[in-house]
């Protein structure tokens, strides 16, 4: 007798062995049609994993996380049958899972086009609809290499050829196509209804570039035609919404061959850039953070013993003058730590919060670079704060509740908090990373926030939170941390003497809220689709005439304009033109300008102005005190259309 207990603690018993699919038929005919797979001891297995002594199981549906897996992995087996179908002589070699999809590398005689992209989709719901099973079976590791040798997948044989010679490898049928696979996979075809093949790309073999350029199908599954649906109306709206598509048409920035990986911003573009540096330049100030700036080319002896020199040095721009090793400095970090240090520190000068807009050079792959969202040139709202270890909880929630201002400034609410903690190799004492991971929890319980840990995802040296942000596309950017480090102190040789007159070593809180300003800036471009908010729009006002007979009204316009604010200069541009009203409108519509402010005959004779807002909305017309008004009631709560 088999007893087995499903999840809500009932039991079923059985007279002997039983597999999954068994278990779900005994429940009912709805569960087992449903069912993709299961729950087994943690481990997720095929409906026709068969179990031999008592367990606990959990009947897998499209419903769950796992089954979405399931069905995205079996969705990859699916694509590889189709193309070995329409190209035989395709050679298959890896296809896993990925965030909302799946991608399969092929070796082929020529690239794939949009139309075998297609035919391949259309052969793919054809093999779909055959609902054919599909078959597990287990082979030793040489006969699997002979067998796939003699198919004339090399790739394949190659992959099982470095497994260990005494183990068995698992192999999944489905029709005429079998491929390796540690599993699980749906139990048939037809059970793969609603997919999308994406994009054609280049792909390593290997991901090693000295190895064949392989071709890369993506593609995208999902339980439902509405949840489908939904993704690929996404898709589109960021397409819409890319910051490199922006970034051009506005006329904020571009990326030039000449020096891949870094940005040439153009007036607009720069300020924008400008209006968040001194937005977060005042947030510096008013939370007691003191400014500091740190050169840029650094000695490799100062990078040796921070441990990046050993562990960073591919990522790192390496220069040499007069016989000594220079590099361009990835992080702020070690500089903060060398200005620390100038003069004797007491315990009452701590926590010392020391902030700066650190230029930093990373070398990344390009292959990885992606328009100003991951660059090899990028500045940093980088802190970094020195305390005791008793001062971490309050530092915690004091820079929670600011990173939350921030954020909500610039147009988001919606914040995901993660805690990482120590990973298995690492150093301190476990009871200076239990303190650590508790100052954390507690600073963002103290902060109302709730939050899930990331077991073993800290640095070697201390526990981290992320802040992640999510966009009106409900993406996820991880833009804000802070990290405990009392490493780096260590290594530097920090101290501060303490209230009973010892030398003591202070922790170091590695913090930064937006990152990357570059990333962040991108985020923005994307999460307004290029229409700002007032207080950051890099034009925020147009001034439009209709004849030359309004030409020098306009102009006091825009100078009465440029001076209606009390802090700062109101952006203003004049467009006097010899073209017609409608034409300028729509340019400047066009380039999603937060109001534009027409004047004619009508208007000069009343002293006013005729007021669109962004939307094409007609606001009617106005003195220009009164829409002065309302630009400032914009800027003054960082809102606007």
């Amino acid at each position: 007798m088999i007893q087995i207990t499903l999840p809500d603690g009932s039991k079923r018993d059985f007279p002997g062995p039983v597999t999954v699919a068994d278990v779900a038929a005994s429940i009912g005919a709805g569960l087992a049609k449903a069912a993709l797979a299961g729950k087994v001891g943690g481990q997720v297995v095929d409906t026709s994993f068969l179990m031999t002594a008592d367990s606990a199981l959990a009947i897998i549906t499209a419903q769950d996380a796992e089954g979405l897996s399931v069905i995205r992995h079996s969705t990859a087996h699916l694509l590889a049958y189709a193309v070995k179908a329409l190209f035989p002589d395709a050679q298959v070699t890896i296809g896993p899972v990925i965030e909302h999809g799946f991608f399969y590398d092929f070796s082929y005689k020529r690239p794939f086009t949009p139309e075998d992209l297609a035919a391949i989709e259309k052969k793919m719901a054809e093999l779909a609809a055959k609902d054919e099973p599909v078959l597990r079976r287990v082979l030793p590791r040489d006969e699997a290499v002979a067998y796939f040798k003699g198919l004339g997948e090399h790739y394949k044989a190659e992959i099982i050829a470095s497994i260990p010679a005494n183990e068995d490898v698992s192999l999944y049928r489905e029709g005429a196509f079998e491929d390796l696979c540690r599993g699980p996979h749906v139990p048939s075809t037809g059970k793969l209804k609603h997919f999308k093949l994406m994009k054609v790309a280049g792909a390593y073999w290997r991901g090693d570039h000295r190895n064949e350029m392989l071709q890369r199908i993506y593609g995208t599954a999902w339980a439902t035609k509405d949840e489908l649906q939904l993704y690929l109306t996404q898709l589109e709206e960021a397409e819409k919404r890319d910051h490199r598509k922006l970034g051009r048409e506005l006329d904020l920035f571009h990326i030039d061959e000449h020096s891949p990986g870094t940005v040439f911003w153009h007036p607009k573009g720069w300020t924008l850039w400008q209006g968040v540096e001194q937005y977060m330049r005042k947030v510096y100030q008013d939370n007691g953070y003191l400014e500091v700036k740190g050169p840029q080319i650094i000695d490799k002896s100062l990078w040796e013993k921070t441990g990046h020199w050993d562990k960073y040095r591919e990522n790192m721009f390496i220069t040499e003058s007069e016989k000594r090793d220079y590099a361009l400095k990835p992080m702020n970090c070690p500089g903060h730590i060398l200005i620390y240090k100038q003069g004797v520190k007491s315990y009452r000068d701590l926590p010392l919060r020391f902030g700066e807009f650190g230029a930093c050079h990373r070398n990344e792959p390009s292959g990885g670079l992606h328009g100003i969202m991951r660059v090899r040139a990028f500045t940093q709202d980088d802190g970094h704060i020195f305390c005791t270890e008793d001062q971490i909880q309050g530092e915690v929630v004091a820079f929670t509740t600011l990173l939350q201002k921030v954020y909500k400034d610039f147009g988001f609410t919606k914040i995901i908090y993660k805690l990482s903690t120590r990973p298995e190799k690492r150093i301190g004492s476990e009871e200076s990373w239990d303190r650590a991971e508790a100052a954390l929890a507690e600073g963002l319980r103290a902060s109302g926030c709730d939050f899930e840990y990331l077991p073993g995802e800290g640095a070697f040296y201390g526990p981290k939170i992320e802040y992640t942000l999510k966009d009106a596309l409900g993406r996820p950017w991880q833009c804000g941390t802070i990290q405990v480090d009392p490493n780096m102190p260590e290594r530097l040789d920090a101290e501060y003497v303490g209230e009973d007159g010892a030398r003591h070593r202070p922790v170091m809180l590695h913090r930064a809220i937006v990152g990357s300003l570059e990333r962040f800036i991108g985020i923005l471009i994307e999460e307004h689709a290029g229409a700002l908010p007032t207080w950051l729009a890099p034009v925020q006002v147009a001034v439009l005439n209709i004849t030359d007979a309004q030409s020098d009204y306009c102009r006091e316009i825009t100078e009465k304009l440029k001076k209606s604010l009390p802090n700062q200069a109101l952006r203003v541009i004049t467009d006097m033109r010899n073209e017609k009203i409608t034409y300028k409108i729509r340019e400047h519509s066009m380039q999603k300008l937060p109001y534009i402010l027409v004047a004619g005959d009508k208007e000069k004779a009343a002293s006013a102005v005729a007021v669109r807002a962004r939307g094409n909305r007609d606001l009617g017309v106005m003195s220009l005190d009164e829409f002065i008004e309302i630009v400032q009631q914009d800027i003054a709560h960082q809102s606007g259309v």
